[in-house]
């Protein structure tokens, strides 16, 4: 039986490689359908900036004549040059349970490697950390958050048969929301903000939120992104992009900012939980998945999860960004939320996972990992 890899060049090609992973986890429970809008553009170029600034290519698996995989391998020069590494990434990758499938994208993501004088691959990555990134090795049992990653059991098996070994972690958390915790936050939260003279800043509307301080959004990112793995700094035409994709699908109720004086502290943002509405629209939009999501958004919701943060260093010593999710925390309480979904934090990072350090009833239920090897 024979396997060809063929590069993705058309919109067909694209559409392919997005219906693929549709039908792959059709029967998969836990698994929650990215929107096919978003999923499309990510494959496109004329889309996605970052194609063009990795020095990526997008692929797919055929195996006797159908679609059996795909993939992309990718160059982040500037990544490189803050690691001091030569890797290519292994971009997004979706397959069947196939060892000859498998080996097939892996010896075409070598030679990627090797003719751009790679010395290492690495992956599952993207093209930045605001992306779902890792393969599901831990927590298949329990529904996939909106922005993070469901994979088959068997991925984790090929990546180690062939040599693959751990590079980082990313775990995360669900967490029941305890009276006794939300008592405390509100009697402590208001008197330690005051005592640091920090004022956390609530929303009406995202584009209020944009206008005023998208700016100083995407400056402390790229500041907490220059000693995260595989992260660099978002360029303007990115900030753009992520903008679209992320920030204008926010409820703004589940968004802050907070100041020391007229210092930027940082930012942290949540979003109900989309799983449930995302699985009953299948992705779509159109006709009634906008009306799945937009409910969940602003109606009755149990469960959020918070997918992005980032404080300014010198305010972290205090506990800046705990104390940001407290307050969040409690606008969600009031509107009959019980718990909480952290997004992935690495298990090195010591600092994030101290945010979460004072919720008593939380379950490390999902572990997502990097695998690294040499191009041989």
């Amino acid at each position: 039986m024979s396997v060809e890899i063929r590069e993705i060049k058309t919109k067909k090609d694209i559409k392919k490689a997005v219906d693929f992973v549709y039908k792959l986890y059709k029967d998969e429970p836990n698994w929650v359908p990215p929107i096919r809008k978003s999923e499309l553009e990510y494959f496109d170029p004329q889309k996605n900036p970052a194609i063009r600034k990795f020095d990526g290519k997008f692929y797919l698996i055929l195996k006797d004549g159908k679609v059996a995989g795909r993939f992309g391998a990718a160059v982040s020069y500037p990544y490189n040059e803050k690691t001091g590494k030569k890797y290519v990434r292994i971009i997004r990758p979706e397959f069947i349970d196939d060892e000859e499938v498998f080996d097939a994208m892996i010896d075409t993501i070598k030679k990627y490697g090797r003719e751009r004088g790679m010395e290492l691959m690495h992956g599952p990555l993207s093209f930045s950390n605001l992306e779902p990134q890792g393969v599901l090795v831990q927590g298949h049992e329990y529904l996939s958050p909106t922005l993070s990653v469901f994979h088959k059991k068997y991925y984790q098996k090929h990546f180690e048969r062939v040599g693959f070994v751990k590079e980082n972690d990313w775990i995360e958390f669900r967490i029941t929301i305890s009276d006794e915790e939300v008592n405390k936050a509100k009697t402590a939260v208001p008197k330690i903000l005051e005592r640091f003279k920090i004022k956390v800043v609530h929303f009406k509307s995202i584009k209020q939120a944009k206008e005023q301080y998208l700016e100083k959004f995407y400056k402390t990112l790229n500041d907490a992104f220059v000693k995260v793995p595989y992260a660099i700094p978002l360029d303007e035409e990115l900030q753009e992009y992520y903008t679209r994709k992320y920030i204008d699908m926010l409820n703004p109720k589940y968004l802050r900012v907070a100041f020391k004086n007229d210092e930027f502290v940082g930012f942290v943002i949540g979003i109900p939980s989309l799983s449930k509405a995302l699985q009953k629209s299948k992705g779509r939009l159109f006709p009634f998945g906008i009306f799945h999501i937009l409910r969940a958004l602003y109606g009755k919701n149990d469960t959020l999860e918070f997918i992005m943060a980032a404080v300014h260093p010198k305010f972290r010593i205090f506990g800046a960004g705990a104390l940001i999710v407290a307050d969040m925390l409690l606008d969600f309480v009031a509107q009959g939320g019980k718990y909480l979904e952290t997004d992935g934090i690495l298990e090195v990072n010591k600092e994030s996972l101290n945010n979460w350090k004072q919720f008593k009833n939380k379950v490390q239920h999902k572990r997502r990992r990097i695998y690294v090897r040499e191009i041989d």
